[in-house]
């Protein structure tokens, strides 16, 4: 059934070093969906550099960052380890800089930093005296929180996920529609997909080039993607059945062909977007 929902753009920023945190806070706002949109008419999507971003050569790559996810966001979650990132123009890193410009919009962030043991030989001290830097900076502006491994940063993210939107919606910006904006969701808008479609979808989105690979050979068929393959044998029922998985995503336009003889599919922006909803 299709009903109306306020949507929540959550900016996930990082370096690199937090990869794990990364697609934690996609399972944790997945799961927030899955429980309390309906009921709420709140829907949360993450949105990121890695995925909501297109190319643009009318700027430096942070600005075109800035204007093309940053600035529609109404919500982003900080995570760090022991690096800062990249350098910009203004700021230590690209990701201070978009916690620093979100906050300035007076847009809400939460920010957490990673206690986890790190291997000394791998830190690079540079970006650890700069990432010191910016957590000192913090302890006069606000409240943030540490976490001693992903699991720690699971259950403190999705408990204070539950208390951000509780005040949120009892401040009235659910409502109002302030930083919001309104659309039609859910279950009708996402494409109803065969498990083995899901699990696909789901496995390319976590994929670092968001691909599935599909090759033909006298054994029968390689079906691939993010390390794993899900055709080992020449079943010919498991065969139709990925087969089929993946016509599927072609239909719906979550992925493309990007070879001429279609032996590589690349996810499209839209399957990125589902991806984060669905549950294989």
């Amino acid at each position: 059934m299709t009903y109306q929902a306020t949507v929540y753009k959550v900016m996930i920023a990082s370096p690199g070093d937090v990869a794990a945190e990364r697609n934690i806070i996609r399972e944790v706002l997945n799961e927030w969906n899955t429980v309390h949109s309906e009921k709420r008419k709140i829907v949360l999507l993450p949105v990121g550099w890695e995925t909501h971003s297109s190319p643009d050569m009318s700027g430096s790559p942070q600005a075109i960052i800035n204007k093309q996810i940053l600035s529609g966001s109404d919500i982003l979650i900080g995570v760090f380890w022991t690096r800062v990132g990249t350098p910009t123009e203004h700021y230590m890193s690209g990701t201070i800089e978009e916690i620093e410009e979100h906050i300035q919009a007076g847009k809400p962030a939460m920010i957490y930093f990673s206690s986890a043991p790190v291997m000394p030989d791998s830190v690079d001290h540079d970006q650890y005296s700069r990432l010191k830097k910016f957590k000192e900076s913090c302890k006069t502006r606000g409240l943030y929180e540490f976490y001693s491994d992903v699991s720690d940063f699971k259950s403190k993210f999705y408990r204070h996920i539950q208390l951000k939107m509780n005040e949120e919606q009892s401040s009235g910006d659910a409502e109002s529609g302030n930083s919001l904006f309104i659309v039609e969701s859910h279950q009708s808008s996402i494409p109803r997909l065969s498990k083995e479609a899901a699990t696909l979808l789901k496995d390319a989105s976590n994929d670092g080039n968001g691909q599935v690979m599909f090759l033909r050979h006298l054994g029968g068929v390689v079906i691939a993607t993010n390390n794993k393959e899900y055709v080992g044998n020449n079943d010919p029922r498991l065969r139709a059945i990925w087969e089929g998985a993946l016509e599927e995503l072609e239909r719906h336009n979550l992925i493309k062909a990007v070879s001429s003889k279609r032996e590589m599919f690349r996810l499209t922006r839209e399957g990125y977007d589902v991806a984060e909803l669905v549950n294989p």
